[in-house]
């Protein structure tokens, strides 16, 4: 695979993927002191609009990893959400600020994921152990009892890395998930996402409006969220409609149609229509190569988990690297742990909570879902109001994960 006179690179680590799981592992392993080479196929850290919510977990990992303070400013703090059912004007308001007592961090901060995976790759060269390759495609590995060696692409030629572990952050389209032969297991909802970025102000058509707010409709459901530039509208599709005509004017203008009344006076800046899948890989843990992030594990984006869970990921995957290449952990067991903690956490949690949340919002006829009514229940109790928030921030799940021995 090598050839006899490519040269060969040599390092601790490889991540395939620049996406902000990828960036969060390459980071943390150089600032451990682990020799790290991140690939990423584009010229930069891709521009994806999808993810932007950063749960209180995840910032408290940031914050421990230096970063936070940069990407506040370039983010927008969002202590408070909002269930609201379209047709009958119920308004259900949650409070991260309830948890400040188990978190440094009680709000979610809305900040598109390419900005926190710009912002690391950007300091990663600077570091003596990290080292970011861009335009750089993953094409295959081979693994041995003592490294694995990776045959990058590049726009010239085939460069080799031979590393001691690699880890696939590269995406729902993971090549490398695919040639460790793991399964995806799962499905894809038969409609698609559309989502609709503006600078139009919404809020000026709602009372008290939330910088994420989940619309609950029996017709069309919508999320709006807000970020430091932009309104998103997030929609779910007809299942037959064609392409161009979900991304066309009459569209949109129906989408915002229901929102502020006339939809026409309303410009967007991105139109973006994507499939949703659930679903968790096989293995998580395949000899040297282990998989992080949507290379592991797909959900729909409602709750926003995704991002999150991919970095939580990364966050226990990164430790036991550390131990291991220090010789403090044995590998095998170490590695097939990771796989138990966060395979289990992608099906129990993150898969079942991004279902139901989905199933929240298609409410029928012209009242509550049931699972409205649940909400609106706990909400006037503080007992129930707190367990719900801690699992929806995502402090529940890392709990869990510890619990799996």
């Amino acid at each position: 695979m090598t050839g006899t006179n490519t040269k060969i690179r040599r390092t601790q680590v490889v991540i395939a993927g620049g996406g902000p799981v990828g960036a969060v592992a390459a980071y943390r392993l150089a600032t451990m002191g682990i020799d790290t080479i991140l690939v990423e196929a584009l010229p930069d850290c891709p521009e994806d609009m999808r993810a932007s919510t950063l749960h209180p977990p995840t910032l408290d990992m940031l914050a421990e990893l230096g970063v936070l303070g940069e990407l506040e400013q370039v983010g927008l703090r969002a202590p408070t959400y909002h269930y609201r059912n379209r047709r009958s004007g119920d308004v259900i308001e949650l409070d991260l600020g309830e948890l400040a007592d188990v978190s440094a961090h009680p709000y979610r901060l809305q900040c598109e994921q390419f900005k926190l995976a710009r912002l690391l790759t950007g300091k990663l060269d600077a570091l003596p152990n990290g080292e970011a390759r861009f335009q750089r495609r993953v094409l295959a590995y081979d693994q041995d009892v003592n490294g694995v060696t990776v045959s990058v692409e590049t726009p010239m030629a085939i460069e080799t890395i031979r590393a001691d572990y690699l880890i696939a952050a590269d995406g729902a389209n993971s090549t490398v998930r695919k040639w460790t032969g793991t399964s995806f297991d799962g499905f894809t909802y038969p409609e698609r996402f559309l989502t609709l970025s503006t600078r139009y102000p919404i809020e000026q058509h709602f009372d008290g409006l939330a910088g994420v707010n989940y619309v609950s409709d029996r017709d069309e459901w919508c999320v709006l969220l807000r970020v430091p530039d932009f309104w998103r509208v997030l929609v779910p599709t007809n299942i037959a409609a064609q392409d161009a005509d979900l991304l066309s004017d009459a569209k949109k203008n129906a989408v915002f149609d229901g929102l502020v009344g006339d939809g026409t006076k309303v410009e967007t800046s991105h139109r973006t229509l994507y499939r949703v899948h659930q679903r968790v890989a096989g293995g998580f843990h395949h000899g040297r190569v282990l998989l992080a992030g949507d290379a592991a594990h797909l959900n729909n984006p409602l709750g926003g988990f995704g991002m999150n869970s991919g970095i939580h990921d990364v966050w226990n995957l990164t430790t036991r690297l550390r131990d291991i290449i220090l010789g403090d952990a044995d590998a095998e067991l170490s590695l097939a742990h990771y796989d138990r903690q966060r395979r289990t956490i992608a099906n129990t949690f993150v898969q079942s909570q991004t279902i139901a949340n989905k199933k929240m919002m298609e409410s029928q006829g012209e009242g509550r879902s049931e699972q409205e009514v649940r909400l609106a229940a706990l909400s006037n109790d503080p007992e129930q109001r707190r367990a719900y928030l801690l699992r929806q921030s995502m402090y529940q799940s890392l709990k869990e994960e510890a619990a799996i021995v």
